[in-house]
């Protein structure tokens, strides 16, 4: 398991200028449970693989595995509380690579990795940030489980 890493700056005070190019953040700790894999998936993600455990079991992956986007969502939770600022964030445009390398498991406790490959002020909106990141969750082993590559928007201090 890695070190939890934060910004020194807190969230409410936490602006583009902070979102410094080549930091290494790391932070959460989300174990998945069975129960919730199950839920999740018969709401939005219905297939044998993430809602059968007798079907799951005979399956390639040898039991139930969590949804990818169950995965994201749980990320989204964490990037939120720990990456992103009430104060500054400004949304984002989109992701590229998005990829599920690994299958996350039932019992799995999963941590979250960003790297900014990229800070940049925006030449069109000089009030505003340009953030792009490496986005990595990891589970107990340190094996990625999924990353992929956003760009957030960030308003500037000043």
């Amino acid at each position: 398991m890695t070190s939890t890493i934060l910004f020194e700056t807190p969230g409410q005070e936490r602006y583009f200028e902070d979102y410094v190019e080549g930091l290494i953040l790391t932070f959460g700790s989300i174990t998945v449970d069975e129960a919730e894999i199950i839920n999740f998936a018969k709401q939005y993600d219905p297939q044998a693989i993430h809602i059968d455990p007798d079907k799951a079991k005979d399956g390639i992956h040898g039991g139930v595995i969590a949804s990818g986007w169950q995965t994201a969502g749980l990320t989204m939770n964490e990037l939120t509380k720990y990456y992103l600022s009430d104060v500054s964030s400004l949304g984002s445009p989109g992701m590229t690579e998005l990829r599920w390398p690994v299958p996350v498991r039932p019992g799995d406790t999963l941590s979250v990795r960003v790297t900014i490959n990229e800070a940049r002020r925006s030449q069109s909106k000089p009030d505003r940030g340009i953030v792009k990141s490496f986005i990595e969750v990891l589970n107990q082993e340190g094996v990625v489980v999924m990353d992929f590559s956003p760009t957030n928007f960030f308003a500037c201090r000043t």
